[in-house]
């Protein structure tokens, strides 16, 4: 029986074609008129994330 892929996993995260994981920053959700505008900005952009932890991640989508 083939594996199915995590769909949560593929929802959250983006792979660049030399298999990094990207992820959303952090804390972009609610309460952000009372933060600052650098980190609303800062915000938009994909984060790397972790060697260790894109292990976990990769294994989850099967890539």
């Amino acid at each position: 029986m083939k594996l199915k892929t995590k769909k949560s996993i593929t929802k959250r995260f983006k792979f660049t074609k030399s298999g990094k994981v990207m992820r959303r920053a952090t804390g972009q959700d609610h309460y952000r008129e009372k933060k600052s505008g650098a980190f609303r900005r800062k915000g938009r952009k994909w984060v790397l994330v972790t060697e260790s932890y894109a292990k976990r991640i990769k294994k989850l989508a099967h890539r």
